[in-house]
């Protein structure tokens, strides 16, 4: 999608450099002064059109057109472009990473520990906002994360590291039922959709104490649970190595579901926040386990939809 405006002269600079950072902030790149670029997503066109409205608002003239190609430029030329911008916001990030490295070497106290832990979550919430306009999956964002996740290790250490957890086969799981406590909260509803979506779409689901012959408990609190939380792992994540299930967004998921249930700071998703208090609220309305589990399963649907198309 191409985006170009004008503004009348009278109008003041700021309104300009608004837009020009809304720009910024949607990672829109510009190969030619005047015109911006996205991808032809649904989000990026919704964008650009609410854009177009400001601008027409601002008694200014825009245009918002689908384009096939430019003359000149190759499909992978543009696709550069917005990799060798991602490429420069991630390198900040990283150059930052390296002063809190240097911070805790130079100053090893509780006060710059704490220090460090809040410059890097507001690191993480940076990356985060990076990796919602890298619309190309610039190689240098897996580095980053690299460096996050390693410096969250270091000033989060948590629970002991989860030991080894065996590799399970799915057919060997079909048919069965699964048991957890009755009232799950965000680990019990995520397992239970990571169940039906990826392990066994017919699974039964059984809220109860106990759990039955030939049943397989989650999250129990108790030694009769097939799976639990495991070091510093929680259950979703537990299951999510034990079956091995790999698909395009399923570790950021597996992150927003540990940030809201272990609280230990070593993930900073913005979405955790709202996700979090959805699933109070629902807990406050005392609604059924079955109401529960019908809202969790549309819930992290979403989630998942949203965050396996970053």
């Amino acid at each position: 999608m191409a985006f170009s405006y004008t503004l009348s002269a009278k109008k003041k600079s700021s309104a300009r450099v608004a837009l020009w950072r809304r720009l910024q902030r949607l990672g829109a790149i510009s190969p030619v002064s005047g015109v911006y670029l996205l991808p032809a997503t649904d989000a990026c066109i919704e964008s650009f059109q609410w854009l177009a409205q400001e601008v027409r608002q601002a008694a200014g003239q825009v245009i918002v057109m689908r384009v096939d190609g430019f003359d000149g430029w190759e499909h992978q030329s543009i696709v550069e472009l917005f990799q060798t911008a991602r490429k420069a916001e991630y390198a900040e990030v990283d150059q930052q990473v390296l002063k809190i490295e240097s911070l805790l070497t130079a100053q090893p106290s509780a006060a710059a520990v704490g220090q460090a832990q809040d410059e890097l979550a507001k690191l993480k919430r940076r990356y985060l906002e990076i990796v919602s306009i890298d619309y190309f999956d610039s190689y240098e964002r897996a580095t980053t994360a690299a460096r996050l996740d390693k410096m969250a290790r270091m000033l989060f250490p948590g629970a002991s590291p989860a030991p080894a957890i065996p590799v399970l086969h799915m057919g060997e799981y079909q048919g069965k039922t699964w048991v957890t406590r009755p009232q799950p909260h965000v680990d019990r509803l995520a397992c239970i959709w990571l169940i039906r979506r990826f392990i066994d779409g017919d699974a039964g689901i059984r809220y109860a104490a106990q759990v039955g012959a030939d049943e397989i408990g989650f999250d129990m609190n108790d030694a009769h649970a097939a799976f639990g939380h495991n070091g510093n792992l929680c259950t979703f994540e537990t299951l999510l190595k034990a079956f091995q299930i790999e698909a395009p967004g399923i570790e950021t998921v597996a992150e927003i579901v540990h940030q809201i249930d272990l609280r230990d700071e070593r993930f900073a998703h913005p979405e955790a926040i709202g996700i979090d208090a959805i699933l109070r609220g629902w807990l406050l309305e005392n609604l059924e386990d079955r109401e529960l589990e019908r809202r969790g399963l549309s819930l992290f649907d979403g989630i998942y939809q949203i965050v396996s198309t970053r």
